[in-house]
C-alpha cells in the first residue's frame, strides 16, 4: 500500500506545498513575498496576508504536478511551529479543513525537525542519506543548534545561540551596510570578490557546544563608525572585503563548535540543514574540514536549504509509519527547543 502525505509550511513568508509518496517526492511548489524588501525584514501582518492569498492556488499547483487526485491523500501534515504565528494560523487552519473535508488524519511538524529531515528526502536523483546517530548544524535566519540526531524522532539540541542566529547576524550586518533584503544572500555574492582576512571581527567565548553572534554584530558596527570617520564612503570601497571578512568569521565559529563537539562525541557523520547551509563558504568550509578529519559528510540540495514543504511532508511520512497523528485543536506555537 503507498502512503501519500500532503506537506503545508508555512512558518515565515514562503507558502509551500508538497507530495511526497513512500517517501519519494512528486511535487515542491513555494511562493514568495516579495513585499517584504522594501521594508527591509519580514512583516508579520503583510505576511499573513499574502499567505492567505497563495496557500489555495500553490496547494492546486503541488497536486497537479504530482499527477494525483486528493482522493489518494493520505493524510496532511502540516507545520505547527516554531515561526510566525500569523503565518502559521493560515497553514494550521487550511490543514485542518482540507482534512476534515477528505477525511483523513492530521500530522504536526516540528519545522526545525523538518530542516533536519530533508536529508532523507528521495528524488529521481538517487542520494546517499545519513546513518544515525549524526550530527547537524542547523543554521537559519532564526536558529544556529548543533543537533545530535539518534533517530527520525529522537533528536538532541546539544549546542544552541544564546542571541543572535547567525542568519540574523548576516541580515543586520548587510542592513547597517545598506544592502537589500534579505541580506545573506547579498554578502555571499559579494563576498566571492572580497578578501576574507581584510578585516578582524569579533569571536565569542560560550563555553561547550553554545553559539553566540551578538558581540560579532558589534564589533561590526564599531569597526564601520571608526572607519567611516576617516572615508565618508569606507563601506562602498571596501564593500566586497568587508563582506568576506564578516563571511569568514561567522563561518569560522559555526564550524569550531561543530569541530569540537565531533570530537568529543566520537561522529563522524555530519550534515548541514537550514537557509545558511545554502552558503557557498559555509558549504566550502564544510567540505574541506571533512577532509582534514575524515567526516562523511552530507550537504543538502539547495532547493531543500530554504522553507519548503517537502521537508513537512517527509517528516509526516515517518510520523504517519508509526500512526502519531494530532486533532483537530492542535494550536501553532511560535518558539520552541527542539
Amino acid at each position: 500500500m503507498k502512503i501519500t502525505i500532503l506537506g503545508i509550511e508555512s512558518s515565515c513568508d514562503d507558502t509551500s506545498a508538497a507530495i511526497i509518496r513512500d517517501g519519494l517526492m512528486l511535487s515542491n511548489v513555494i511562493a514568495g513575498q516579495a513585499v517584504h524588501r522594501e521594508y527591509g525584514g519580514v512583516v508579520p501582518e503583510l505576511a499573513s496576508r499574502a499567505h492567505q492569498q497563495n496557500i489555495i492556488p500553490v496547494i492546486s499547483e503541488a497536486i497537479r504536478r504530482a499527477g494525483t487526485g486528493k482522493s489518494e491523500i493520505d493524510a496532511i501534515a502540516f507545520t505547527r511551529g516554531p515561526g510566525l504565528l500569523g503565518s502559521l494560523l493560515v497553514g494550521v487552519s487550511f490543514a485542518k479543513g482540507l482534512a476534515a473535508s477528505l477525511g483523513i488524519p492530521l500530522i504536526e511538524v516540528n519545522h526545525l525537525q523538518a530542516h533536519v529531515l530533508a536529508h532523507f528526502i528521495r528524488t529521481a536523483q538517487e542520494t546517499e542519506t545519513p546513518s544515525f546517530p549524526f550530527l547537524c548544524l542547523l543554521v537559519s535566519g532564526g536558529n544556529s543548534q548543533i543537533i545530535r540526531v539518534e533517530g527520525y524522532d529522537e533528536m538532541e539540541v546539544i549546542g544552541r545561540t544564546i542571541d543572535d542566529a547567525a542568519g540574523e547576524a548576516f541580515d543586520k550586518c548587510a542592513k547597517v551596510m545598506g544592502l537589500d533584503y534579505p541580506g545573506g544572500p547579498i554578502v555571499n555574492r559579494l563576498a566571492v570578490g572580497g578578501n576574507p582576512r581584510a578585516f578582524s571581527f569579533a569571536k565569542p567565548h560560550v563555553s561547550g557546544y553554545d553559539y553566540s553572534f551578538s558581540g560579532l554584530k558589534t564589533s561590526f558596527l564599531y569597526t564601520l563608525r571608526d572607519c567611516l570617520k576617516a572615508d565618508a564612503h569606507f563601506i562602498t570601497h571596501h564593500q566586497e572585503d568587508l563582506c568576506a571578512s564578516l563571511q569568514a568569521t561567522v563561518v569560522d565559529i559555526l564550524m569550531d563548535k561543530l569541530k569540537k563537539a565531533s570530537i568529543d562525541l566520537g561522529i563522524k557523520e555530519l550534515a548541514l540543514a537550514g537557509g545558511v547551509s545554502a552558503n557557498t563558504a559555509l558549504r566550502d568550509t564544510f567540505t574541506d574540514y571533512a577532509r582534514r578529519y575524515g567526516w562523511k559528510i552530507y550537504i543538502p540540495p539547495l532547493a531543500f536549504t530554504t522553507d519548503n514543504a517537502a521537508m513537512v511532508a517527509i517528516t509526516g511520512y515517518f510520523k504517519y509509519m508509526k500512526k502519531e497523528f494530532c486533532g483537530m485543536d492542535v494550536v501553532p506555537f511560535s518558539r520552541v527547543i527542539l
